[in-house]
């Protein structure tokens, strides 16, 4: 083969290989790794930010957060149009319906007393549909995407769970257990608005 073949050829695939690195970057949280950005129903969302949920000394989950666009901010993360996804990926064993009565105690914990009405339904919900894991293992995942005009739509080891809970309120008070004035774990609130990691 000639040199200048030669050559061509390997810009070719260097230029073929940077191109596939950049589609496919991610960051890795504690072994689990998140790409930074991803498409939910047509649209672009990037990694805002992820973290690592600790209970004392241990590790329970990785969370990242995933937007339209970065914000830095609750209110600009609360605000912010179109689809949105929270991912959660267990980094031990815990009992899911035990996980799932710890995300309503967040809920109670955040969301003023005025929306505990309105979430009630769609908390129950949630709980049912933790009750019926059983357990959830460490490596497994499950995701809540917001969908404009669907709802949220929790999705358990990629097995979506039941029909999506239609109220925006309800996904915002789930983000509030992570971003929250009383979130879960300040550290993860921090690393989930991009300011630290």
């Amino acid at each position: 083969m000639p040199f200048f073949h030669l050559r061509r050829l390997l810009a070719l695939s260097t230029l073929a290989l940077a191109s596939f690195a950049a589609s496919a970057a991610q960051v890795d949280v504690a072994g689990v790794k998140l790409d930074d950005t991803l498409d939910l129903r047509g649209s672009k969302l990037l990694l805002n930010g992820a973290g690592v949920r600790y209970k004392a000394v241990f590790k329970v989950y990785t969370a990242g957060l995933y937007l339209g666009k970065k914000a830095d901010t609750v209110e600009e993360v609360l605000a912010a149009p179109g689809p949105k996804r929270v991912t959660i990926t267990m980094l031990r064993d815990i009992d899911a319906n035990e996980l799932g009565k710890l995300f309503t105690r967040g809920v109670e914990d955040n969301s003023p007393k005025s929306d505990m009405s309105q979430l009630i339904p769609g908390l129950l919900r949630m709980g049912q549909m933790f009750a019926d894991q059983k357990m959830l293992k460490a490596g497994d995942g499950f995701t809540v995407d917001w969908i404009p005009g669907s709802g949220s739509l929790v999705t358990v080891r990629g097995v979506p769970q039941g029909e999506p809970i239609k109220e925006q309120a309800f996904f915002n008070a789930l983000l509030r257990i992570w971003i929250g004035p009383s979130p879960a774990d300040y550290k993860l609130k921090d690393a989930l608005l991009g300011k630290s990691s």
